[in-house]
């Protein structure tokens, strides 16, 4: 008795968290392959070295800070010297420049009988010939210390940088994803939503520019343009749902035609040409972030969070899911099949111009050549995260482990140096293999024990 219940335990775990156990392996042995030695830069290199410095030097020493000109380094050098002089060091110069700006400063200072106790550099300034050898170009410095920040070892995948650039590159494809996910459950299909994806950032952009002001369109402004794309591809959604409900056209031909019209409508409004006039304050939702976190992905938890509430715990939610199951069974039950149905594309068409919307945002532009491949890339993150084509069975929160367990692919091979093609092949091979995951789950891997039941023989 035991044994049989140990295994269904063990089988609902697979079934409800396998994805989520394969997204942490995958975090797991990407953090592995790329562990290696980190150098503190910017802020957080200003900080430890004012600390090393500190604990090793007499606050009366003379400090030279040598950085690079850039704006991480400028950053670096600001606050080093900022903290530096909090607590009572003099730094005498401060060099953002080249390595010829750095032994210009030091031979000026060397010329002018300046006491240099301590040259403060980063990893990289560090490094520069100018710094080697320092005694023997300018004697007087032979006791000069160079100091840097100490490095450590961490995955360059778990660096905090790398983590939100994941969640923000996939922000779009798993917004999507969510109308995708409802659209695979009744049964169905969408293939226009990355022809959406440019219709919506064509859209929206090219009302800022000829309607809203261009550069000078107010916060309002935007937001009603950036509504109006939604509601194009909102509306070219429930056209689809139209087909297929009223005119029974299979929902592959139905979308796939309006993936055709939705491009040609891109390039046709856009004049096949990008669209870059609009605001600076216009990449708010794509680049903003309050905390560090980007906007587009606190706009992609929440949506996440509602849609899980409509999919678990509302009547349409269970409406949907009795359409997939048998749609049938579910009409003769008093469900309203075909206004679920226009529904679910109708969403999936608003979600896939919200996504146009932040692409567009992201970009700080709008071209009829954004969302190329999406349809494919959304669909595959559905069906990863355990939604099964052929309809009535998936999770919300499963789609959204689905996206991320190809963004943590692809973004693992492109730090390992895995090139663009092979990388199409391995996400080829991952989703074939959830597809086959599905359908043996569909069977109950009847096929494995009948294999089993045969060597027996």
């Amino acid at each position: 008795m035991a044994e049989p219940r140990i295994r269904s335990i063990l089988s609902r775990l697979v079934s409800d968290y396998g994805m989520f156990f394969v997204l942490l392996l995958l975090c797991c042995y990407y953090s592995w392959v790329t562990y290696d030695e980190q150098h503190p830069t910017g802020a957080a290199a200003a900080e430890q070295l004012a600390k090393q410095i500190t604990r090793q030097f007499a606050k009366n020493s003379n400090v030279l800070i040598v950085a690079r000109d850039s704006n991480e380094d400028g950053t670096f050098a600001d606050l080093l010297r900022a903290q530096l002089r909090g607590e009572g060091f003099s730094v005498i110069e401060t060099v953002k420049g080249q390595p010829s700006d750095a032994r210009n400063a030091i031979q000026r200072l060397t010329d002018a009988g300046v006491r240099v106790d301590v040259i403060a550099c980063n990893q990289a300034t560090a490094g520069w010939a100018v710094m080697e050898n320092l005694g023997s170009k300018f004697p007087s410095l032979a006791s000069v210390k160079i100091v840097q920040p100490q490095s450590y070892r961490w995955p360059n995948f778990l660096k905090t940088d790398n983590l939100l650039n994941v969640a923000n590159q996939i922000a779009v494809i798993a917004i999507i994803a969510i109308g995708m996910t409802t659209v695979i459950i009744t049964a169905g299909i969408d293939l226009s939503v990355g022809s959406l994806i440019a219709l919506s950032a064509v859209v929206s952009t090219l009302l800022i520019r000829d309607l809203a002001g261009a550069e000078q369109a107010s916060a309002l402004a935007m937001t009603a343009c950036g509504l109006a794309g939604i509601a194009v591809c909102a509306a070219i959604g429930c056209f689809s749902g139209l087909m297929v409900t009223t005119f029974a056209i299979p929902a592959f031909i139905a979308t796939l035609g309006m993936m055709l019209v939705a491009s040609g409508f891109a390039y046709i409004f856009a004049k096949g040409q990008s669209i870059y006039q609009v605001p600076d304050a216009f990449v708010w939702l794509g680049r903003g972030g309050k905390m560090g976190v980007p906007n587009a992905v606190i706009l992609m938890i929440v949506l996440y969070l509602i849609a899980h509430v409509l999919m678990t715990h509302t009547t349409l939610g269970r409406y949907i899911y009795a359409i997939g199951g048998n749609t049938e069974a579910a009409r003769l039950s008093g469900v309203p099949v075909k206004r679920i149905l226009v529904f679910v594309y109708t969403m999936s068409g608003a979600l896939a111009g919200l996504g146009g919307v932040v692409m567009a945002s992201q970009l700080k532009s709008g071209s009829p050549t954004y969302g190329g491949m999406y349809e494919l890339y959304v669909i595959a993150a559905v069906v990863v995260g355990g939604t099964s084509l052929a309809g009535g069975e998936g999770k919300v929160l499963g789609t959204l482990i689905g996206a991320f367990i190809i963004a943590v692919i692809q973004n693992g091979m492109n730090l390992t140096g895995v090139e663009s093609y092979t990388q199409k092949v391995v996400l080829g091979l991952v989703i074939l293999g959830a597809v086959l995951v599905d359908t043996r789950k569909k069977s109950g891997w009847n096929w494995l024990r009948f294999r089993a039941a045969k060597i027996n023989d």
